[in-house]
């Protein structure tokens, strides 16, 4: 990825106690807030680990001013960002470095008939 690519991205608890953050490295970032990398970090402190809502921006100068934007906005509107694009505020970092199923077409399931 080009140094100027960038993800604002927003974490949840399970109490719904939000962080939004920048980065120009999704996954090593997420790896960093989910082992608590610095202890006294407001995610360390508030067990904030899962990531609920991402975009990405080919400027990063763009994902900071969408990171100020986001910032900015009440609390009620951030849930529904969220809950509109992840209903069920899955972790959507949970299968990241876990290998994909390959196809075959033995899996495949016939059509089925009326």
């Amino acid at each position: 990825m080009p140094p100027d690519q960038a993800y604002v991205y927003i974490l949840a608890n399970s109490r719904r106690r939000l962080y939004i953050g920048v980065t120009t490295r999704l996954a090593d970032r997420i790896r960093e807030h989910k082992t608590s990398i610095d202890p006294e970090a407001f995610t360390a402190r508030y067990n904030i680990r899962s990531l609920v809502y991402y975009e990405f921006y080919e400027s990063i100068s763009r994902a900071i001013a969408r990171e100020t934007e986001l910032k900015s906005w009440l609390r009620a509107k951030k849930i529904q960002l969220i809950v509109v694009n992840n209903p069920t505020w899955r972790d959507l970092s949970l299968d990241w470095g876990k290998p994909i199923a390959t196809f075959s077409e033995s899996q495949r399931r016939p059509p089925e008939m009326f």
